[in-house]
């Protein structure tokens, strides 16, 4: 798929120097490949229009002429510009903040193409943008993409970028799906939809060059499915587990606390699964806090004593040491022996695991990305778990499982998905919900309060703080942004420092290396840190026990079920624990989503909820944890899509031509490059 632009290095476009390459990889971008499917989120119109058809408050685009001589006023450093125009037969004012230099340029008679807000009342336009035709405009008239940009990546400049991309690579872009599908629903050639999304003439053809996309998008989702559970499902040749109820039940007695009746049905239906000749691949999702990783280590406790072992494999090095504590911890008594595998395991450390490992010595190994590297083998692995699984590929799954001989696999997700969406999304798998709260759980009080209360805020992180508890502070943004009025972590843990100087105060965000990430969050973990700033990376992640304070800035900017996985990063000890929501939404739908918050703490419900205020387009965004993440698809507005695609693949991988003919080959390589199989495994 797409070899040949993937093995293109992003340097090899005219226009991108070796500083803007290094600015790129912040954006996952390396190759042409990549550059060309980063594509925008939204289009700015730049279409004109008449003055006689726009209404107060509109965003327009306007050809005039210039009428008057511009008058500049200076307020210190700050500037204002405003000039006569004319458009048609209307005259009006348009208007300039810190455009200063463009004085000069604004000689009476000459044509000028101006964007920006318009004041019917005042016959004003605040412009945000100007060009001159006499110097080749190249926006009026046209739908500009608008892509996520940052650090010393400018719009401007990757619109450029992309249509050098285009113009220089374009035409090696691969078409990859059959021909039979293309004509079945009328979709556009590859090449040609990649570069309508990028530039579409007008609305009409960006969204058919989208559709096209969207619907390869959840195709090659579901192929790997399919495909995945065609090749690993329902073979009778898993590991069957032979373990008997009562070693099962003097475990679950030995817990510090009573299962929930949700958690002993979970546990049956993976007990069932696990005594099967057939491999489990399970899906267990459950609500923040419901109490997933003991039915984990229960899992991994009847492999063990099944005579097998067990993996845990978790996104960070922070929640992989997390994790093995608490398994070390249960286990103890039983003589249950646990490792861990990490990054940061090397040299001599590492070579002992790994002997052990690969001779039985180790009964449960809980580790990062390292549990899939090549030099790590089981003796006789029996159960693959994955805790957040949307952080992990298929492929990834696909490749710890080869660890061993068909071993039973169950994956975590802390998203409360409806079932039929969770089936239809995970279609390798079966699904098993926790639906209950732990039993004497501390419910966690929800406030919402608007900016102008952040004083009494402050005195109650500060209360918080001096009785020995720590505290989060989540913003939206990692640096300043001229489009979002919004807090950003940068500023707020500069302002937060001068605040508390007595408290110490950490910075996490997304652009933080893995290493420097773990370091902060251990930091938070061992108390070294009283208040902790930070994005939403925050989201998943270790229990912090003595945390019992989550403060969300601009609250209104998330979705509801991202705010429930934030505030689900408290309340996890003893002491009674507040998330306060910081936010002073606009309309009647954003004052409900925060009264939502302070409502319910139920994660099924709060997901009901945000579909019903939010719509279907947004309810799954990129953001938001355990369900895939696609660039343009959207698991619920284009669920049709998502049924189409699931159909469509599963008749491709269940016909036998299709592990044989020439014309399936580059789907084949596909699933190859995925490894969801090897070149072997078909005959």
């Amino acid at each position: 798929m797409n070899l040949d632009l993937d093995q293109i290095s992003v340097r090899q476009i005219n226009g991108v120097s070796a500083l803007k390459e290094g600015e790129l990889h912040a954006f996952g971008i390396f190759t042409v490949k990549d550059l060309l499917e980063y594509y925008p989120f939204r289009y700015e119109d730049y279409r004109l229009r008449s003055l006689s058809e726009v209404k107060d408050g509109d965003k327009i685009t306007i050809q005039a002429k210039i009428a008057g001589i511009p008058v500049l006023q200076r307020y210190g450093k700050k500037s204002r510009l405003s000039c006569k125009m004319l458009a048609e037969n209307w005259m009006f004012t348009a208007t300039w903040f810190n455009r200063h230099f463009l004085k000069d340029q604004l000689t009476a008679g000459r044509e000028i193409v101006l964007t920006g807000k318009w004041d019917q009342r005042r016959m004003q336009l605040t412009t945000t943008e100007s060009e001159f035709p006499d110097k080749g405009a190249f926006r009026s008239g046209t739908l500009q993409p608008v892509y996520s940009v940052g650090g010393k990546i400018t719009q401007s400049w990757l619109r450029k970028t992309m249509v050098q991309a285009l113009q220089q690579y374009g035409d090696m872009i691969p078409e990859i799906l059959p021909q039979a599908l293309i004509q079945k629903y009328n979709l556009m050639p590859r090449k040609q939809a990649i570069a309508t999304i990028h530039q579409p003439v007008d609305t009409k053809e960006g969204q058919e060059g989208r559709r096209r996309m969207v619907y390869e998008e959840l195709f090659m989702f579901q192929l790997k499915m399919q495909a995945f559970r065609a090749l690993n499902r329902d073979r009778m040749d898993g590991v069957v587990h032979t373990v008997d109820n009562a070693t099962i039940r003097e475990f679950v007695r030995s817990l510090p606390f009573e299962l929930t009746d949700a958690q002993k049905r979970v546990e049956l239906e993976i007990l069932h699964d696990m005594r099967s000749p057939y491999c489990m691949n399970r899906l267990l999702q459950g609500d923040v806090g419901s109490g997933k990783t003991v039915i984990a280590a229960i899992a991994l406790y009847a492999t063990v004593r099944s005579g097998f072992q067990g993996a845990l494999m978790v996104p960070t090095e922070i929640l992989a040491e997390q994790h093995m504590r608490s398994l070390q911890k249960l286990f103890e008594p039983f003589g249950v022996t646990v490792g861990l595998l990490t990054g940061s395991v090397t040299g001599r450390k590492r070579k002992d695991l790994l002997a052990s490992l690969q001779m039985g010595l180790i009964d449960i190994v809980v580790g990062t990305h390292a549990l899939i590297q090549e030099d790590v083998y089981f003796r006789e692995l029996g159960l693959v778990v994955t805790d957040e699984q949307h952080r992990f590929g298929v492929n990834q799954r696909s490749i710890l499982r080869r660890k061993g001989y068909n071993p039973d696999v169950l994956t975590m997700t802390a998203t409360p998905i409806p079932r039929t969406m969770a089936i239809t999304a995970f279609g390798d798998m079966d699904v098993s919900t926790i639906s209950e709260r732990p039993k004497g759980r501390i419910p966690i009080t929800t406030y919402w309060v608007k900016h102008d209360l952040m004083e009494r805020v402050l005195g109650f992180i500060a209360r918080e703080i001096d009785q020995g508890r720590q505290a989060y502070v989540i913003c939206p943004l990692i640096e300043e942004s001229d489009k979002l009025d919004v807090q950003n972590a940068i500023d707020l843990h500069v302002q937060l420092q001068q605040a508390f100087p007595k408290y110490r105060v950490g910075l996490l965000h997304g652009r933080m290396t893995p290493g420097e990430k773990d370091e902060v969050m251990r930091g938070f973990y061992n108390n070294e840190l009283h208040l902790l700033i930070s994005t939403t990376v925050v989201e998943v992640g270790v229990d912090v026990p003595n945390a019992t304070l989550m403060i969300i800035m601009d609250a209104d900017r998330f979705g509801l079920s991202q705010l429930h996985q934030l505030r689900g990063r408290v309340g996890r000890g003893a002491h009674a624990s507040f998330c306060i929501l910081v936010a002073d939404p606009k309309s009647e739908v954003g004052q409900e989503r925060m009264q939502v918050m302070t409502e319910t703490e139920d994660g099924f419900e709060v997901a009901r909820r945000d579909l019903d205020l939010r719509g279907p387009g947004d309810f799954f965004g990129t953001k938001q944890s355990g369900v895939p993440e696609f660039r343009l698809a959207d698991m619920v507005a284009d669920f049709e899509v998502v049924e189409q695609a699931r159909g469509d693949a599963a008749a491709l991988v269940g016909d036998a031509s299709f592990w044989t003919s020439p014309s399936y080959a580059p789907l084949r390589e596909f699933l190859q490059k995925e490894q969801i199989f090897q070149g072997d495994l078909i005959d």
